[in-house]
């Protein structure tokens, strides 16, 4: 009977003081510098081609870190850049490819609070790590919201190779 009562207090004890290493967490996620750097650089690529949009940059867990319209761009690109980043965030996948991937679901997901099925929403990858999303809305097609967030991510390649 100790020996079990022994090896029940053990396995409490395991348990326990497993949970308790999860108090404390680290982790990868984007800092205000960058995210600020990746909006401004999606909105000049699209004003390279003559788009007027909004970029807006979510953290890894969908917390707006920074949004940006540019001068001619509607209000509300704004918020339909967020919720193309959200969709990102949840997903995983750039919220084009997630779009096409879930056309089960696609109707269902445009009602949820905060996310919207359109291309232009792709995630930010630092060292294999998600650090974030972001999202561009203005142009006249996801396709070119989309290409415009991947210059900025490769014209700041070099900050996210870390």
């Amino acid at each position: 009977m100790r020996v079990l009562r022994q090896t029940i207090l053990i396995t409490l004890l395991a348990v326990q003081g497993a949970a308790w290493a999860e108090d404390v967490v680290d982790e990868k996620n984007i800092g205000m510098e960058l995210a600020r750097d990746l909006a401004s650089e999606a909105i000049l690529a699209c004003r390279e081609s003559g788009y007027s949009v909004s970029a807006v940059v979510v953290d890894k867990h969908g917390n707006q870190r920074v949004a940006l319209r540019d001068d001619f761009a509607s209000k509300f690109t704004l918020q339909i850049a967020e919720e193309k980043a959200n969709a990102t965030i949840m997903s995983g996948l750039k919220s084009g490819d997630f779009r096409a991937q879930r056309g089960d679901i696609r109707p269902e997901l445009n009602h949820v609070d905060g996310i919207l099925m359109m291309v232009g929403g792709v995630p930010i990858v630092s060292g294999g790590a998600r650090i974030g999303a972001i999202g561009v809305s203005g142009a006249p097609g996801g396709e070119k919201d989309e290409a415009c967030a991947l210059k900025a991510l490769s014209n700041l390649e070099e900050r996210l190779a870390f």
